[in-house]
């Protein structure tokens, strides 16, 4: 186990290559808006949305397009000014089919009208988690829980600390860095009005020390502020974690099966975070986010705001296309993405990063029988073995999965990356999920 003085997780993890370089310089840039957009209704989890517009029926930037009467959901809203086209099942980047609402963007883009609200330390904490629910924000991260069911914490279970997840420990991405670097003000008073809503005691701000230049950038900006911390933690995946990270920093363990709220804290992603700052300042609701587009299969890699909806192959673009033979594109980090077989999938709310990968990073070898050497034990953060869940559904034994912690795993992935056999555990974990879904109803 490495040794760097900084704080991080107690056991399992891995240390993989991370490139970060390739776009970590790269100053955040407007992607461009692309004539015909694909906006799916359910973006989150939760209850998925009901049109609230037709075929033929005109919208503008910010109109409020998707909604749902459930509690735990999220609204969608047009990324652009335009025609509705049509409203049809689309493929989205996880291969499941979504009924989105397609969107014919006109040629000339208006500005979004800001609205003002009321100055940010006068919004009360009801108003702060409905300006979330209104706008529509969610996790993105990449888990896409709604941000207002998030701001509700059960009362019994008091929020003691909010915490910002600034890790960014996937590799390759880095459009939470830059919202960090260029965005700091923003980011802090966000903090500010989340911990207003759960009524918490303060706040940190979790940097891995590989963005030391984000870290002292945030540090001075919280410099007279006693209730707001910003804490370096060890490059280490799965730092960023949720469980992961509330121990580096707090020293809390959160119970199996249970959320942050049970050991007092609420962490929070950066983009979350800004578009919260967005919502309660302007009126701004989340239909657009920044979106890292790197790996060695692009010509110049980079961190583009791009518009809900947009197809990855419009960023692709905008990056100067391919560089050489790519061998696979993915939407997310390469630890927890999803391979694309359509680049015409779209960009939405929890969309951090396109990542093309060359032939020589990707290992292509077929799976073999485990040989019992218990790397996936000792690399997963979580305390569970990978090993047993993947025989238990290879013998098609929902009960002895579940019994083995399949629903406690979150897919970090690091099972597959040490596994010598070449297992694809989490695509395991991720069908014992569905199948103990399906027979528990």
């Amino acid at each position: 186990m490495r040794k760097t003085g900084y704080k991080t997780f107690r056991r399992g993890g891995i240390h993989p290559p991370y490139h970060k370089e390739l776009s970590s310089g790269k100053a955040i840039t407007r992607a461009p808006v692309p004539s015909r957009l694909m906006v799916p209704l359910r973006q989150h989890i939760g209850a998925p949305n009901k049109p609230l517009v037709s075929p033929g029926d005109r919208v503008t930037v910010g109109q409020k397009i998707g909604d749902a009467d459930a509690f735990v959901s999220a609204p969608v809203h047009s990324p652009v000014a335009g025609r509705v086209e049509v409203i049809e099942d689309v493929k989205s980047f996880s291969g499941e089919t979504v009924t989105s609402i397609i969107i014919a963007a006109d040629a000339e883009q208006p500005p979004f009208e800001e609205q003002k609200i009321k100055p940010l330390d006068e919004l009360s904490a009801e108003e702060i988690r409905e300006i979330a629910g209104e706008a529509g924000l969610v996790g993105m991260g990449g888990a896409a829980f709604p941000t207002r069911v998030k701001l509700s914490p059960p009362e019994d279970k008091p929020i003691e600390s909010v915490i910002i997840n600034g890790c960014e420990c996937e590799p390759f991405l880095t459009c939470d860095h830059r919202l960090m670097i260029e965005r700091t003000d923003e980011l802090v008073q966000a903090l500010g009005l989340m911990i207003r809503a759960v009524g918490a005691d303060g706040g940190v701000i979790g940097v891995e020390s590989n963005k030391m230049d984000a870290a002292l950038k945030l540090r001075a900006a919280v410099s007279d502020q006693p209730n707001l911390d910003v804490e370096v933690l060890e490059v280490k995946y799965p730092e960023g974690a949720e469980k992961q990270l509330i121990f580096a920093i707090t020293g809390r363990e959160v119970p199996p099966g249970k959320l942050p709220s049970e050991v007092g804290c609420l962490v929070q992603n950066v983009g979350t975070a800004i578009a919260l700052y967005e919502a309660a300042s302007a009126g701004k609701p989340l239909y657009e986010r920044v979106v890292t587009v790197t790996g060695p299969g692009v010509k110049e890699p980079g961190n583009l705001i791009a518009k809900v909806g947009t197809p990855i192959s419009t960023l692709i673009e905008a990056c100067g296309g391919f560089l050489g033979e790519t061998a696979k594109v993915i939407i997310g980090g390469p630890m927890t993405g999803w391979a694309q077989e359509d680049l015409d999938a779209p960009v939405v709310k929890g969309t951090s990063g396109v990542v093309a990968l060359t032939p020589e990073l990707i290992d292509v070898r077929e799976e073999e029988a485990c040989v019992r050497c218990a790397k996936c034990v000792e690399a997963c953060p979580m305390y569970l073995m990978p090993n047993s869940i993947v025989e238990a559904v290879q013998h098609g034994d929902w009960e002895k999965a579940e019994l083995w912690g399949a629903l406690d795993c979150f897919e970090c992935g690091c099972c597959t990356f040490t596994c010598p056999a070449y297992i694809p555990h989490v695509e395991y974990v991720r069908k014992a999920k569905a199948e103990i879904a399906t027979l528990k109803g």
